[in-house]
């Protein structure tokens, strides 16, 4: 088809008339005149068997020397199997998309489509989920060790191996836990993101491999009942203040992790149904954990002091936080236990051998130390497995603690569950 039909002066003194008309410049290119005298340069062409009409600017404004190098770079990109009306879509909106980002960046957010951009997405949706200091403390592993090496960067250009930079460090400090945290938290960012039309892959997975296996470190324990007997003895006369007591007294018939306990919230606690029900932020599922006789009593012996407060267990200073994350292991070492024979966590340990040793349903006892099953829908539904179970466990537990505080001669039985 013929190009550059006329010359400049043919569209220059080109008069309007009664109705709009064309002057073709060949080859899809014409310059079109309204009734009220205004001329425009537009392209015509057809892609993939769709007609489309494209716009290039006003004339003279936009003279007939620029209106046909644009017309040539159109028909180089048809050619080329691109419709220039897409192209043109696409130039559109990254202009609009800088100008949002100049915005956002003097707003203080991220950059749209950047992993910093994603990961608060992500954050944001989960944070209904999780529990207030789980969540603090997922946003502040990301910001404080993946977004230095991520943070700016388009979610669909990171690749592996800045992964494993953002990883690195923590890796060499030996600090494997978080290292595998991190890496599960960057994992879920891109597997939002492909979900979302963010991305298409996850360059996370392959990198799994590449971090060292943590390793158990596990927590002391006494497993003799006798030395149990004498331990719970130590801990009815230990004296320090009435909360850590309380505290202190509790954990070996609730057996349940250290934070969960001494973050205990009376908001979660039934006094007449004889339950507890915690969100654990360590597996992040709801946990019901039955209540003894016995742990009731010590309960409603620290009402009257606490019970209009948040925490059961609140710190001594008065600041609306939660009793020190260290009470129970300095009530540990002043009764001369050191880190080597009976740990805080170790209580778990007690309750979980004598218990199986006693016969109790392996299944019953897993929910009751709140191992949550890896299947999230499963962990749900599961909750309150065992209950039933559960609650005879958890009152006989407290009553053969109660004889081996007692310095009875308790023998091993076995429990038939059912």
């Amino acid at each position: 088809m013929a190009e550059k039909l006329n010359k400049d002066l043919v569209y220059r003194t080109a008069k309007p008339k009664e109705k709009d008309y064309s002057i073709n410049d060949g080859s899809g290119l014409a310059l079109h005149i309204n009734a009220k005298g205004s001329k425009l340069w537009r392209f015509v062409y057809t892609f993939e068997g769709k007609r489309y009409k494209i716009a290039f600017g006003n004339y003279p404004a936009t003279s007939l020397e620029s209106a046909r190098q644009q017309a040539t770079i159109a028909r180089e990109n048809i050619n080329s199997g691109i419709n220039p009306a897409d192209k043109r879509k696409a130039v559109k909106q990254t202009i609009q998309q800088n100008q949002q980002n100049t915005d956002r960046i003097k707003a203080g957010l991220p950059v749209l489509g950047s992993f910093a951009d994603v990961a608060q997405q992500w954050l944001k949706s989960l944070e209904h989920l999780t529990k207030p200091q789980t969540h603090i403390k997922k946003v502040s592993r990301i910001k404080t060790h993946a977004f230095p090496t991520l943070a700016n960067k388009s979610i669909t250009e990171i690749k592996s191996f800045e992964i494993l930079a953002a990883l690195k460090p923590l890796i060499d400090k030996q600090q494997l836990e978080t290292a595998h945290r991190l890496h599960a938290e960057i994992t879920s960012i891109f597997d939002y993101a492909i979900v979302h039309n963010l991305a298409e892959f996850n360059p996370a997975h392959p990198v799994a491999k590449q971090i060292p296996a943590h390793k158990v470190k596990h927590n002391a324990a006494i497993i003799d009942p006798k030395l149990v007997g004498k331990l719970l003895r130590d801990i009815q006369n230990y004296h320090g203040t009435f909360i850590v007591r309380m505290a202190f007294r509790l954990s070996p018939l609730l057996f349940q992790r250290l934070g969960e306990i001494r973050q205990m919230l009376w908001d979660d606690i039934d006094l007449e149904a004889k339950e507890w029900r915690p969100i654990v932020s360590k597996v992040d599922f709801h946990h019901i954990v039955p209540l003894s006789t016995q742990v009731v009593e010590i309960l409603e012996a620290i009402k009257p002091l606490t019970g209009n407060q948040q925490y059961i267990f609140p710190c001594r200073d008065d600041n609306g936080k939660s009793m020190s994350d260290g009470a129970i292991r300095s009530a540990l070492r002043r009764l001369g236990y050191d880190k080597e024979t009976m740990s805080a966590h170790g209580f778990r340990t007690v309750a979980s051998t004598l218990l199986n040793e006693q016969g109790w349903s392996p299944d019953a006892i897993e929910r009751q130390l709140s191992h949550a099953p890896k299947d999230a829908v499963r962990a749900a539904y599961n909750r309150a497995q065992y209950l039933e179970e559960r609650r005879r466990m958890m009152q006989s537990w407290a009553d053969y603690l109660d004889s081996l505080k007692a310095g009875a001669t308790v023998l091993p039985f076995k429990h038939k569950a059912g």
